[in-house]
């Protein structure tokens, strides 16, 4: 009697042991483990004036210790103040949350075949609780288990080529996925989706579109705001509407798929050299700037936007021009800047600079007269514009006039973070005499030649 009693305490030490408490503390935590709670199980917790049935959830570390947070049964997270709770009641146990792949079914026959490559990012990462932030976790193939509507569109590969944060992506990686996307297109694949960090993806995006010359698909890059584990993420739809671009879309070239707006009703087509994040979370960060989406996902149709887009097809000049210079650097221009700054990467080797100058693009005189010598000595300077919208024009002040005189080279309207990525592409492809010729030469979009009304004078 004595033993079965010992073994029966030993289990429920056991049970209490393994039980997930994860960011919870002190009073709080000790007050689920003396009720044997954990996340995962299902609770009954009576306050003063109300009662709640839901779902224990994991709490990152650094939250408030003051609630308890409860999923209830219609999907919504509340916070239950811990020093109104007045009783709790295990009702079920269960695992704490976890990721768990679903099965994939064999592909359809007869459906075009495309493929999901996944760098990292927040479309890949699952929720740490331990910090409240996202971790690289999922592949490309989980991906694919948790939004099935893919296997009705397409035969679906997937490779996982990076795990990592997008701010970790360097020039290395651009050239081996412009790489890996080439040898998929020449094997025949009929669409080709790219998952991204949303922090980099403009840059990732910019570097494809040059990188891969007249290709006979449209490729789209994807992200997502949300984590895919999350309730509110926007992975699901951004993904879905990235694949039907890709296969469907009579265009061909570099572009982003994301939220048009917060729900889930459309997703816009960007041009890959022409858009930015302009939000740090919202779904619809992402923007076309100094022009518009090339077509809007919505209700499972792509409604084509534009007509000058190259068109999809068999390209016979479809090529890979896959490297990058290093040696070049993005600086934004501020009131007191030291131009020492620009002569110490010259000094170290780099071999040209993109600046984001004020206004039309502007910057103040010690730094024009420091440009000069540094561009006499073969240094490439490329001018653009730190407002959002707009072009840079240096022909309407002194100042702009002078940076001209000196040889800076005015890049109209395109992104300063394009023209970064443009400048690294053309130092790591072409020789110095021809770099000039090809940052004022509109390759893939990246210049906006239309007048636009609110720029007539």
């Amino acid at each position: 009697m004595f033993t079965k009693r010992l073994n029966q305490l030993l289990l429920y030490a056991t049970r209490r042991i393994l039980k997930d408490t994860s960011g919870y503390k002190g009073a709080l935590k000790a007050f689920l483990e003396a009720h044997n709670i954990g996340a995962g199980d299902i609770v009954v917790v009576k306050t003063d004036k109300d009662e709640y049935k839901g779902t224990v959830i994991p709490r990152y570390e650094y939250a408030s210790q003051d609630f308890l947070t409860l999923k209830l049964p219609n999907g919504y997270n509340i916070g239950v103040e811990f020093n109104k709770i007045r009783s709790i009641k295990l009702v079920e146990e269960h695992a704490p949350p976890a990721f768990a792949p679903q099965h994939l079914t064999a592909p359809k026959k007869g459906l075009p075949k495309a493929v999901i490559i996944s760098t990292g990012g927040t479309i890949a990462s699952r929720v740490d609780y331990r910090t409240g932030g996202v971790r690289p976790a999922l592949s490309a193939s989980d991906l694919l288990s948790v939004v099935p509507e893919l296997g009705d569109i397409a035969q679906v590969d997937a490779d996982l080529l990076f795990s990592i944060y997008s701010e970790n992506m360097t020039f290395s990686h651009w050239s081996k996925l412009s790489e890996r996307i080439y040898n998929y297109i020449k094997e025949g694949y009929n669409g080709v989706v790219v998952t991204h960090g949303t922090d980099t993806m403009g840059y990732a995006a910019a570097a494809l579109s040059f990188a891969l010359h007249k290709t006979p698909i449209p490729i789209l890059l994807v992200g997502s705001q949300r984590s895919s584990d999350r309730p509110s993420s926007d992975a699901a739809s951004n993904l879905i509407a990235a694949m039907v671009t890709s296969l469907k879309a009579p265009f061909s070239g570099v572009y982003v798929s994301m939220h048009e707006w917060v729900s889930d009703e459309r997703i816009s087509i960007h041009v890959g050299t022409k858009v930015r994040k302009l939000h740090t979370s919202r779904r619809d960060a992402f923007k076309s700037i100094n022009t518009s989406p090339v077509a809007v996902y919505k209700d499972g149709e792509l409604n084509v936007l534009r007509n000058d887009l190259p068109k999809r097809g068999v390209s016979d000049d479809f090529r890979i021009f896959p490297k990058f210079e290093e040696k070049v650097s993005l600086i934004k221009f501020y009131p007191g800047f030291d131009p020492s700054i620009i002569e110490s990467l010259y000094q170290k080797g780099y071999k040209g600079l993109v600046l984001e100058g004020t206004g039309l693009g502007h910057v103040n005189k010690l730094t024009a007269d420091s440009l000069k010598k540094l561009i006499r000595d073969g240094f490439i300077v490329c001018m653009t514009s730190q407002c959002i919208y707009g072009r840079v024009r240096l022909t309407v002040y002194d100042t702009g006039r002078d940076l001209l005189d000196a040889g800076v080279l005015p890049l109209e309207d395109m992104l300063p973070e394009t023209a970064f990525v443009k400048l690294s592409w053309c130092l790591g492809n072409f020789e110095r005499e021809e770099v000039s010729k090809m940052m004022r030469s509109n390759i893939a979009n990246e210049y906006n030649s239309r007048l636009l009304l609110e720029e007539v004078e």
